[in-house]
């Protein structure tokens, strides 16, 4: 099975903070996330410039799509890129991870994020959207979803009405599974009645956390995952340190939480889909599914950042092969 990614192409910038003299001094709430503009962003990137720091291609999308190239599912990934650095190391930090990038180039710069990390691991984001947000239905074509089996799509796009629409009947005139994570409560209060729309007419597997379930149906994770299953195949409400509820075929599984010493929570959510579709394509039981989700949701957490060095990876693969879903060779 191939996986398509839909979603905002952001250089995630992590930047490990000595104190949070920076964030006084930017005037950005500790532990937020903060919309900001290119001449903002580029302030900060000078303020911060003697930290450490490292980068990754990123976003929501782009994150889920990374685990599943490491786990050996084939991939793709769509957004929109500036024609500078940022665009060209997002372009080639996807090659380098055997994922296929199609990134029409925007007339903005690159998107980046850049996440202030402070020595409590509380994460801080200034994030310019830039190119990213001017993907539209003009970039999408019937060939670029007839390559995959599955679209998977980040929430935080749903506020792009046309492209959103367009992308799913695309991508069920090909045939594809349509996945969609919710994000984000504030979106999906946001743009519930669209939300609905989607979700009812085209959404196949549905992920949320409970805040994110609440907001979606105003009810318990247990009554939401119910009241959801009524229209789309699998649904997985991710209901914190009580590991997550899954709704498949008609059945309710239950799957826990590994025990972790959490440094980020960056990406968990991220990881979990990834470890999930990656069960998903090799045909596991859901149960079995979530339990992977769970894995690698509780290792990405145990580092700085949604992206994993390779010792910790060979980790995984030694865990999944314990668990009977090791990597297809």
């Amino acid at each position: 099975m191939k996986i398509l990614g839909l979603g905002n192409a952001l250089v995630d910038i992590m930047t490990k903070l000595q104190d949070d003299t920076i964030l006084e001094q930017f005037k950005l709430p500790k532990g937020s996330m903060q919309l900001v503009d290119l001449r903002f962003s580029g302030h900060v990137l000078e303020g911060t410039e003697h930290l450490e720091q490292s980068l990754s291609s990123g976003g929501s999308a782009a994150n889920t799509i990374h685990g599943l190239a490491r786990l050996g599912v084939e991939t793709g990934f769509l957004g929109k890129v500036g024609d500078d650095k940022y665009g060209e190391f997002f372009r080639n930090d996807m090659s380098l991870h055997n994922i296929n990038p199609i990134l029409p180039a925007g007339t903005a710069p690159s998107g980046r994020a850049i996440a202030l990390v402070s020595t409590d691991a509380e994460r801080t984001f200034a994030t310019y959207l830039g190119a990213a947000i001017e993907l539209t239905p003009n970039d999408l074509h019937p060939h670029i979803f007839a390559a995959y089996d599955m679209l998977y799509i980040e929430g935080y796009l749903v506020q792009n009405y046309e492209l959103v629409r367009a992308a799913v009947v695309m991508a069920k005139e090909a045939g594809l599974k349509i996945a969609i994570d919710l994000a984000s409560y504030n979106v999906v209060e946001s743009n519930l009645d669209f939300l609905t729309d989607i979700v009812t007419e085209y959404v196949d597997i549905l992920f949320a956390n409970e805040d994110e379930a609440k907001a979606f149906t105003g009810k318990s994770p247990e009554e939401a995952i119910e009241e959801i299953a009524e229209y789309v195949e699998t649904v997985v409400v991710k209901v914190g340190e009580q590991g997550s509820l899954i709704r498949s075929g008609g059945e309710l599984y239950r799957a826990g939480v590994i025990d972790v010493q959490c440094i980020d929570t960056t990406g968990a959510g991220d990881l979990y889909a990834s470890g999930f579709l990656y069960g998903m394509t090799r045909g596991f039981s859901p149960e079995l599914c979530g339990r992977i989700g769970s894995l690698l949701a509780g290792r990405v957490i145990e580092v700085v950042g949604s992206k994993m060095d390779e010792v910790r990876w060979q980790g995984i693969y030694g865990e999944l092969k314990m668990m009977g879903a090791g990597i297809a060779s």
